[in-house]
């Protein structure tokens, strides 16, 4: 059973950010409105939830580049099956060519959304079929993303395994 959950007022959120100046702009962010205030991208649940089957799209490719592609260039990876983090294009590129090897399709099992001014977070529970063996894994996730002022991009991505198998039962 696929559950969602989306937090968002966007009428609040749009009314709260326009009034407020963001805390730390990023010195390329091209997005200010009269008096330095951010201007926020309007957005909805349904468009940053789009967001992952535009990244599973490209793990389709089979090409790291593409994946790569879906990330901001200060952009963080805490990838599923690597201890190392990946904080360059380079290295995100490097993950990806070994992690494509296997063939990953993802799936949503359950979400959480959270929108804000240009910001954005898609949390919960994910699953991928590797095409090469047909092993299922399972694994929380949490992709923020910011809009750049073209285009919505992964700023951090975490993703560690399941700590529990299926079915097991639970300690708390």
């Amino acid at each position: 059973m696929k559950s969602v959950l989306c937090l968002s007022a966007s009428a609040f959120i749009l009314t709260a950010c326009a009034s407020t100046q963001a805390p730390n702009p990023a010195p390329d962010m091209a997005i200010a409105g009269p008096g330095n205030n951010p201007v926020c991208k309007v957005t909805s649940g349904k468009e940053i939830a789009g967001l992952f089957d535009r990244w599973n799209q490209s793990l389709q490719t089979l090409k790291p580049e593409a994946v790569a592609a879906n990330y901001a260039p200060r952009s963080l990876l805490l990838p599923t099956v690597s201890n190392k983090p990946r904080f360059t294009n380079e290295e995100r590129i490097d993950y990806f060519e070994h992690f494509l090897h296997n063939k990953p399709v993802g799936k949503i099992d359950q979400r959480w959304l959270w929108i804000g001014c240009n910001t954005a977070i898609d949390a919960g529970l994910y699953s991928f079929t590797f095409g090469t063996t047909g092993q299922v894994v399972h694994a929380r996730y949490t992709f923020t993303y910011e809009w750049d002022g073209r285009d919505w991009l992964i700023s951090s991505h975490h993703s560690s395994a399941m700590p529990e198998k299926t079915g097991e039962a639970t300690s708390h």
